[in-house]
């Protein structure tokens, strides 16, 4: 009898050859991972040889290597038809009496061993799939819920058909693969009833982005394939490699999905079936904590026992509470370093524009636009549109979600419009005094923000030109360039571009977009009076019986999927700094702040954190710093205090740091603070004697250096961050720093938009300098530029 078969068991990838990838794959996970606790599920391989065998038998080689060569592989036009035919050929051939014998007598063997009325897995295994440059997958087909001999004979014909899909014939045309070259093994795998818990994929290597810090899983009740086809929206898992080599808490970042539907085995002849999710499992995770640690140590064996990328399958067994590897191929789309691409833009325009503010973002877009007044215009807002507003708040940022531009009659660079338009990646042109009077609704525009600090608004769709930087021109520099960031959603993205870390990451942003909460609302959550906004709490924290852990929790895995991002580059967390007016905005929140005329200069930064008013709230904060860093073993993390206006308050708010476990150089934490009043500066020895360094925020610097309202549209010409006065105190702080050892770097945009600025911060001898992620490329040219004309001066006085 010839070898028709071979026990997973027996197969390592020296079997590629005869069992195809994926088989091989699964034979050398059991042979060599088993000892690690790996647990796959039994089966054998249906060899090549059983395929040249049915092709011999049936005398179908010639014909369909003649079919498959008629292919039009120009215009494609004939394939289906090209398709159609082979499959029928291979459809209405017979399994050589050996080969079903053969089949017939692994199978009895397998239902001996494992009991009962067996059920398999039937899938399809190419000679070329599942290599490092061509996966085959989703080419060929697979079978769920096999349970008798005929099936299983039938599944296997079927297998072999799906050879010849259209989908796998252009396959082989577009990766340069010989029609009949490509031998099929199939695999035959005990079924893990995952139809009755949860199955998914997961990826050693984030799927985005190709960032190695991280193991990406997803999952969703019920069998894998409704994950592998995409039909649901899953629950999402991100673990932190170095934390898993280490034995810490590996889990970084969740997030569920909506999980609707499921798919289970089937009767009356159907292997499966779709069916709706119960609630209850729609809003619970697919795996517990510990399963999802455990499924991201194995999937980091699977990765280093390959020296490769995976891209693996898992199911759980919902009989005996069990996780299986079921798959493993190599992760083909990150194979070669991903090359980020960025753009300059530039617009072609004669018209004059018809409104002119201050430009946030570099790029151009032409849209719809939609003027909104108030919450109540939400509903006018369109996917694609300009949104056009007096001016913006925190309340709009799920309807600003869809815009693709802001513009605004008042606000300037640092205004709520601005902010928010950074973090989503769109232009805003701010300050136009007249947007709501000079536009309509409907009316198209272009909107401009290439030329450098001033924003345009033009009257219809015009042309423009987008210009790829090739980044090779991009050179490392002795100035560190460091990115500001919010929403950690987009921190791999960001990850992938040239920085040295991130400058600032705005713990404010993260708690109103994310947690929603105000933190002494779940401190005290008991001793709310019953309302709607209550309710409203209850429902957004309902996983969590503490309330306070719902914080923690939540604020640590924003803020540690950030810090795995940009591992082991540091990562520079300020503790938040809302002014009492937006803290009040938070659910909860109006109980708990007190009404001020200017919030600016008001309850705001470090002379919160040992109030009583809040101090159990940035003991909240704390707790999340600390989990990252002491449990996640994201050590890159530094802490950063806003706003500290007196060496006291300084001194006060270290020590409410140590009550609360994080003490600055215990596991080597850096608390650093912000420069952004005079104080700091005219008493900076004192400080650097605190705090391991100092972070100017050139915005509240200049504000309170020059008297200015940085929101006033009528006076934002004189807010000018180069003035004399300003810069001499940014002067004054490098040399006093240094003088003590300590680091100076500074956040904000003026470095990207003004090229004098820049070469001021590089000949005072700056240490790092933060952009916005729109504005990195031509802050770090203007650091470029600086460094070669200037040679780097180390103040010392």
């Amino acid at each position: 009898m010839k070898n028709f078969i071979l026990p997973f068991q027996s197969i390592s990838m020296a079997d590629l050859a005869k069992v195809g990838g994926k088989n091989a794959s699964l034979g050398e996970m059991i042979s060599q991972l088993a000892g690690q606790g790996i647990n796959v599920p039994d089966g054998f391989a249906i060899t090549v040889a059983g395929w040249d065998e049915f092709l011999r038998a049936n005398q179908l080689t010639s014909k369909l290597q003649a079919l498959c060569e008629s292919v039009d592989v120009k215009t494609l036009d004939n394939l289906p038809d090209v398709g159609s035919k082979c499959r029928s050929l291979v459809a209405g051939a017979a399994l050589p009496g050996e080969l079903q014998a053969s089949i017939s007598k692994a199978y009895q063997a397998l239902a001996a061993t494992h009991g009962g009325n067996l059920s398999v897995a039937v899938r399809s295994s190419a000679t070329a799939e599942d290599s490092p440059t061509a996966s085959f997958a989703g080419q060929h087909e697979s079978f769920l819920n096999v349970h008798s001999e005929g099936d299983l004979l039938e599944a296997v014909k079927k297998c072999y058909r799906s050879l010849f899909n259209d989908r796998a014939i252009k396959y082989r045309i577009d990766n340069g693969f010989d029609h009949m070259q490509v031998g099929l093994s199939v695999g035959v795998q005990v079924m893990v009833r995952s139809d009755k818990s949860s199955a998914g994929v997961a990826f050693t290597i984030e799927p985005e982005s190709g960032n190695k810090n991280l193991i990406y899983v997803t999952g969703a009740w019920g069998l894998g394939e409704s994950v592998v086809q995409g039909a649901v929206n899953t629950d999402e898992f991100y673990l932190f490699k170095p934390a898993i080599e280490k034995g810490m808490d590996s889990i970084v970042f969740r997030r569920m999905g909506g999980k609707q539907q499921m798919m289970v085995y089937g009767t009356k002849g159907d292997n499966t079936i779709w069916k709706e999710t119960p609630q209850r499992l729609r809003d619970q995770y697919v795996l517990s904590d510990e399963e999802v640690a455990q499924l991201g140590k194995w999937c980091h064996a699977i990765e280093k026992h390959y020296k490769l990328p995976m891209d693996i399958e898992w199911a759980k067994d919902g009989m005996n509470d069990q996780l299986y590897i079921i798959q493993a191929r190599p992760e083909t789309v990150h194979g070669q370093n991903k090359q980020i691409e960025l753009k300059e833009y530039s617009i072609k325009a004669a018209e004059e524009p018809v409104l002119m503010g201050k430009a946030v973002g570099h790029s151009v877009v032409s849209g719809r636009a939609c003027i909104v007044r108030s919450l109540a215009d939400a509903g006018k807002v369109q996917e694609g549109d300009i949104l056009v507003a007096d001016i913006t708040n925190p309340d709009w940022n799920a309807l600003l979600r869809k815009a693709v531009c802001i513009v605004t009659n008042k606000g300037g660079r640092t205004s709520h419009a601005s902010i928010i338009a950074r973090e989503l990646g769109i232009p805003a042109v701010v300050g136009t005094l007249l947007a709501t009077e000079e536009l309509s609704d409907g009316q198209v525009i272009t909107v401009s923000c290439a030329g450098g600090d001033v924003g345009k608004v033009y009257d219809g769709k015009l042309d423009w030109q987008e210009k790829v930087i090739p980044m090779e021109k991009i050179k490392e520099t002795k100035t560190k360039r460091m990115l500001i960031l919010a929403d950690p959603e987009k921190a791999l993205l960001y990850a992938s571009y040239p920085n040295d870390g991130v400058g600032l990451l705005r713990m404010e942003f993260i708690i109103s977009n994310t947690l929603q909460v105000h933190p002494m609302a779940l401190v005290k959550f008991d001793e709310l009076p019953s309302s709607a906004e209550k309710k409203q709490i209850e429902a957004v924290t309902r996983h969590y019986t503490d309330k306070k852990k719902f914080f923690v929790e939540q604020l640590a895995e924003s803020i540690g999927m950030v810090a795995a991002a940009f591992y082991p580059r540091e990562v520079i967390v300020r503790m938040s700094d809302f002014k009492t007016n937006e803290y009040a905005k938070l659910l909860g929140g109006r109980q708990f702040e007190p009404d001020e005329e200017n919030p600016m200069l008001g309850f705001r930064g470090a002379s919160r954190y040992y109030n009583e008013r809040y101090r159990e709230g940035f003991g909240l904060e704390c707790q999340a710093i600390k989990k990252v860093r002491d449990h996640m073993g994201l050590t890159n993390v530094k802490v950063m205090i806003p706003f500290c206006r007196t060496v006291e308050e300084g001194k006060q708010v270290l020590g409410v740091m140590r009550d609360f476990g994080l003490e600055s150089s215990k596991n080597g934490l850096e608390v650093y603070v912000m420069a952004e009043i005079p104080s700091n500066i005219l008493l900076a020895d004192q400080f650097a004697d605190l705090f391991d360094g100092f972070s100017i925020g050139s915005n509240d610097l200049t504000q309170l250096t020059l008297g200015i309202d940085r929101d006033s549209a009528i006076i934002s010409d004189l807010f000018n961050e180069r003035n004399e006065a300003v810069t001499f105190l940014i002067r004054q702080l490098i040399v006093a720093a240094h003088r003590k050892g300590v680091k100076v770097g500074l956040c904000g945009q003026a470095p990207s938009d003004y090229p004098d600025f820049a070469r001021f911060l590089v000949s005072s001898g700056i240490d790092s300098i933060s952009f916005n992620p729109d504005a990195l490329i031509k802050g770090i040219e203007n650091i470029m530029v600086a460094e070669r004309e200037i040679p780097l001066v180390q103040a010392d006085l």
